[in-house]
């Protein structure tokens, strides 16, 4: 356990989130997990809303590490659809984390965070660390001339709607007809996607399928 107090308060957060959802969200019940005093979240963070800020730009710091660990391929598309697919395995295993970083509340209501702390996840530090490596792969897209001329940022834009409006919906349980959501609507919505920016339909289904056996292969590495 970290002897950092703040550091202690945030993963015990993040660990009520995953084990119990946002209703345990308290002062003292996260001072409690941390084997701490409830003054402490104040005298850190001035109340939950603030401890729920730095929760939030921690989830996207844990993003930025498992993306930065994604291999930086010949095959730049790969390497995104990977991203993705790294994204939904985050978002799986902690889902009341997932909606708390990206503004949701299907699962269970959050206490609104106050105007004066909140920083808008789209321009903080830790959510651009995490956006920029999918820009940077977006970039490199575009230099291997897989798809028509775009700016990385827009292109970054798109796919990183669609894969979060695919998870949103997944966790909600809009894919329960599916037997492999994955394979069912995201690879090919990927796929389309990745075509109707100018990509070859056959290398773009190629890329697709080898981030997914690749993605696969780690997994049963672990």
């Amino acid at each position: 356990m970290s002897t950092d107090v703040p550091t202690r308060l945030v993963d015990a957060t993040i660990r009520l989130l995953a084990e119990e959802g946002p209703s345990a969200i308290k002062a003292r019940t996260v001072a409690s997990a941390s084997g701490l005093s409830t003054m402490v979240v104040y005298s850190h963070f001035g109340g939950v809303p603030e401890l729920l800020n730095a929760v939030i730009d921690d989830g996207f710091r844990r993003l930025a590490e498992e993306f930065s660990r994604v291999a930086v391929t010949d095959d730049p598309l790969a390497d995104l659809c990977t991203m993705a697919l790294t994204t939904r395995q985050i978002a799986r295993a902690n889902p009341h984390l997932y909606d708390l970083m990206f503004g949701l509340s299907k699962r269970a209501t959050y206490r609104p965070i106050k105007d004066h702390c909140a920083s808008p996840s789209g321009s903080s530090a830790a959510f651009l660390g995490a956006h920029d490596h999918v820009v940077a792969a977006c970039a490199r897209l575009i230099e291997a001339e897989r798809v028509d001329h775009h700016d990385p940022k827009v292109l970054a834009g798109q796919l990183w709607s669609m894969v979060h409006g695919f998870v949103t919906l997944e966790l909600s349980d809009h894919f329960v007809a599916f037997d492999d959501p994955v394979g069912s609507v995201l690879l090919p919505l990927g796929t389309g996607l990745a075509v109707g920016l100018g990509d070859n339909p056959a290398r773009a289904l190629a890329s697709h399928e080898l981030a997914a056996r690749r993605f696969d292969e780690t997994q049963g590495e672990k």
